[in-house]
């Protein structure tokens, strides 16, 4: 498949991603210490959902433009008010891609390398980081820059691998990688997005992980069950969290039992949010 965040920016997967991302990054900032945030496909930074992509897709108004009004409940989980409020900051009508929305989290002693392949988003990508000191933007291969960066002189971050998966081989190059970055910095914190066209590529990419040796993992998914022509639409994703912190998954547990009721294809149906501690 062909996945362009500007064509699926704010749909229900990057609302579940980036509301795991948050929840990882306010994990890394219960100690002072400082981390580093790596994005390996880090798109334009922010979009505008009244674009044409945008608008061609409609994925939007199904996804974030489901979660109205959620924020103004403070007994909602913490990553979800926090990333609701950190969208809303950007103002009606844009959202922030993980890079974007990575940065506003960071405090003066954390780091983001944001990395993207296009010319044209790289540029966009430099724009919308350019208010955070802290934040630095680089054209390249994400695969390839992501090695060359391992270990952070940190030693304490979170990477997010965050591929459009436009080549046959993309789950099984994401595995790969995936295990490479683990052998030189064992104690990250590793998200890696994938969509579920096929259950068979998304075991596989479980299988890749386990094949190389990498047992602290969870899976988080969401199926919105959308019926009928929708089923030529990406209905399905996930995302795989290796090392993921103490407390993780009773977070997202409680994040799912808000969003699942929302997210799903009809009124009183809702989407279909699973949480395995270890891949199946």
């Amino acid at each position: 498949m062909n996945y362009r965040h500007a064509f699926h920016a704010g749909n229900f997967a990057d609302v579940i991603k980036h509301i795991a991302l948050v929840a990882v990054i306010l994990h890394l900032r219960r100690k002072e210490k400082p981390f580093c945030v790596i994005d390996t496909h880090a798109g334009a930074g922010i979009y505008d959902l009244g674009s044409l992509e945008s608008a061609r897709t409609g994925e939007a108004a199904e996804g974030i433009g489901r979660l109205g009004g959620v924020s103004r409940d403070p007994h909602y989980p913490e990553a979800l008010r926090i990333y609701l409020d950190c969208v809303n900051d950007e103002g009606e009508g844009r959202y922030p891609g993980s890079a974007r929305l990575a940065s506003r989290l960071l405090r003066p002693q954390d780091r983001l390398i944001a990395i993207e392949r296009s010319s044209e988003a790289a540029t966009a990508l430099r724009s919308a980081l350019a208010r955070f000191s802290n934040a630095r933007a680089i054209e390249g291969d994400g695969y390839e820059r992501l090695l060359s960066l391992l270990p952070p002189p940190e030693r304490r971050g979170a990477i997010l691998v965050d591929p459009p998966y436009e080549s046959d081989d993309e789950f099984k190059r994401a595995a790969d990688v995936l295990a490479r970055a683990h052998r030189r910095f064992a104690t990250g914190i590793y998200l890696v997005w994938y969509p579920i066209k096929s259950r068979a590529a998304a075991d596989a990419l479980y299988g890749e992980v386990r094949a190389h040796g990498i047992t602290s993992a969870l899976c988080l998914e969401i199926d919105t069950g959308r019926p009928g022509t929708d089923r030529e639409r990406l209905s399905a994703a996930g995302v795989l969290v290796v090392n993921p912190p103490f407390g993780f998954d009773e977070a997202m547990r409680k994040v799912a039992a808000v969003l699942a009721p929302l997210l799903g294809p009809a009124p009183y149906k809702p989407a279909c949010i699973t949480l395995v501690s270890t891949p199946p």
